[in-house]
């Protein structure tokens, strides 16, 4: 086990490195983490106790098995110029034996090579643009690495796919050397400079660092190692030249560099380090990933609470217009009962003289009169506003679930929840488009089925009974206006019969002046009464409707309003966590760097 090996200050870093990758998973499994990057992580957490991993990637044919054989100096690995791995092999310390297949689909093969004791070997399939489930095969395996030696070929080197598949090790932070293969294949040393910098200079824009490089031909470097084991003595050349490298046993030298920095100069220390900063690669990748995807539905809440907050303000602002408008439509009512006791006090000081004390006594010519003069068409004209003040009422609140339906509607329609429409069911995007569809469909219907008429008459049959209740009156099947008049006749008959019962039988003519004021008294005070009775009416089928109106409207957008928020506080809590979590595995990762 890797803790076996470690002094006290990398024990301490690799306790550390533990408990902040399970924090990451136990976060993650919390939220809507992907099963595959669930098992990332604990992978990571499983290759802290697993030997040094040397990964080895790049197209088919570009030698990968040809260079683990190289290493190995025999023949071990199948090669050919066709597909030949499609499963991931690990290669380990043992005695040559079968292959047999892990639980995970993963092939094991044992070789008696001594290096093996420190490190294991993987060959991935071949990456290209045909066979795109051997490159799904490697670019899974790529996380679970320590060290990736990138193979391209001499002959076709940083290809499309191969320059694709590099960043993709970028993005998982993992120590790249690159092998040029085949360079055996390149006429003259210029040519393979010329190769070797263009491989640098893409690796460089690639990666952001310098990697190592090394140019070889593994083919050469096996075939030597065979002829070193086969004929000990090397043969003399024609001419007293010096052997070719490669010939007669002589391990090229290009290849005995690559050997020189895998067993050498990765000593137990350096690849230590690589143990342990390559899980925090890994791990800071993923919390990247989740960081940006929760910053994204942050940025997109922060769209809809914005939305939200704008439909309440709109409500506070329905309700305060419609408070403020509705003084108005009363201020017009209290206009036409003004204008009724004017022309009522004009009609008592025209007609309750001395000089008409004989017409007095008709008390039901009169009451006619006042009723034909002064009371006129006051019912009707209040009836008008009554039914003005309902159908304004009407109008706004169709008005409102209109303006409402078409705000919600934009959100309804962000490419986001385009993308969402596919989302299996279940989830943030799920969610969050069903409430939205849900809104709308409700608003919708709202709106499609408001009956203005039907509404009108509920609230002027509210009106209508509020007032007949107040007024003791029978209401039955007459209308508003019936209402009224039985209400301003009766105050007319108690008005003007207060003159007309005391003309009769009074000594002295100084009680008409008196019984004329006490009539326009009486007429006031029947007329701020009705005013009173109205504005209490009004007022109470006002508020009722306007609340009825607004709780319906919030009902409408509560589901989403509530998921809204409790969505960003729960994802502004997982974003801060991700981002504490990101900064613990860069302050290790430093610290294994040092």
């Amino acid at each position: 086990m890797l803790s076996t090996i470690l002094n006290q200050k990398q024990q301490e870093i690799l306790r550390q490195e533990r408990r902040t990758i399970q924090q990451l998973l136990t976060l993650l499994a919390g939220w809507e983490a992907q099963p595959k990057d669930i098992e990332i992580l604990q992978q990571a957490l499983e290759q802290l106790d697993e030997l040094f991993l040397l990964v080895v990637v790049g197209e088919f044919n570009s030698g990968k098995s040809a260079l683990i054989n190289a290493l190995l100096g025999e023949r071990y690995l199948a090669e050919g110029v066709t597909p030949t791995t499609a499963q991931i092999h690990i290669l380990r310390h043992g005695p040559k034996s079968e292959p047999y297949v892990t639980d995970e689909g993963i092939w094991v093969l044992t070789y008696p090579a001594d290096f093996l004791r420190d490190l294991s070997i993987v060959d991935t399939p071949g990456t290209n643009a045909v066979l795109r489930q051997h490159e799904e095969i490697s670019r899974d395996f790529v996380p679970r690495s320590d060290l990736v030696i990138f193979i391209t070929s001499a002959d076709r080197p940083f290809t499309e796919s191969e320059r694709e598949f590099l960043e993709t090790i970028r993005n998982w932070g993992k120590k790249v050397v690159i092998v040029i293969n085949k360079i055996d294949l390149l006429a003259t040393e210029q040519e393979c400079e010329a190769v070797v910098q263009f491989v640098r200079q893409n690796a460089v824009r690639l990666l952001g660092i310098t990697p190592e490089i090394f140019p070889l031909s593994a083919r050469k470097a096996l075939r030597a190692k065979e002829s070193r084991q086969t004929r000990p003595t090397a043969a003399p050349t024609e001419a007293g030249a010096p052997p070719t490298p490669g010939e007669n046993g002589s391990v090229p030298p290009d290849f005995g560099a690559l050997e020189r920095y895998l067993l050498e100069t990765l000593n137990q220390e350096s690849r230590i380090r690589l143990k342990l900063a390559s899980p925090l690669g890994v791990a800071l990748r993923v919390a990247q990933q989740y960081e940006q995807k929760a910053a994204g539905r942050l940025e997109l809440l922060n769209e809809d609470l914005t939305t939200v907050e704008q439909v309440e303000r709109q409500l506070d602002l329905y309700r305060r217009d419609m408070a403020r408008e509705f003084e108005s439509h009363l201020l017009r009512i209290d206009r036409i009962l003004g204008d009724l006791e004017d022309r009522g006090e004009q009609y008592f000081d025209e007609t309750f003289k001395i000089t008409r004390i004989f017409s007095l006594l008709n008390s039901s010519a009169i009451r006619q009169a006042f009723e034909r003069e002064v009371v006129a068409n006051t019912p009707e004209q209040i009836e008008r506003q009554v039914q003005d003040v309902i159908d304004w009422m009407v109008e706004r609140e169709s008005r409102q679930w209109r303006a409402m339906a078409r705000q919600l509607g934009q959100r309804h329609k962000t490419e986001f929840l385009e993308g969402a429409a596919q989302e299996a069911a279940g989830g943030f995007e799920y969610n969050r488009r069903q409430l939205l569809q849900n809104v709308g469909q409700a608003t919708a219907q709202v709106v499609a089925r408001y009956d203005k008429s039907a509404e009108a008459r509920a609230l002027v049959d509210n009106v209508q009974a509020s007032l007949a209740q107040v007024a003791i009156l029978e209401v039955g099947a007459v209308g508003l206006g019936a209402v009224l008049k039985a209400v301003l006749v009766g105050a007319a008959a108690d008005a003007t019969g207060l003159l007309a019962a005391g003309v009769i039988g009074v000594a002295g003519l100084g009680i008409i002046p008196y019984k004329r004021q006490a009539a326009k008294k009486d007429l006031r005070v029947k007329l701020d009464r009705l005013k009173a009775q109205l504005h209490q009416v009004l007022h109470e089928a006002f508020e009722t409707e306007i609340e009825h109106s607004v709780h319906r409207l919030n009902d409408a957008v509560d589901p989403y309003s509530r998921f809204v928020r409790t969505e960003h506080e729960r994802l502004t809590g997982i974003e801060h966590e991700l981002e504490t979590v990101q900064g613990n595995l860069r302050e290790l990762r430093a610290q294994v760097g040092a």
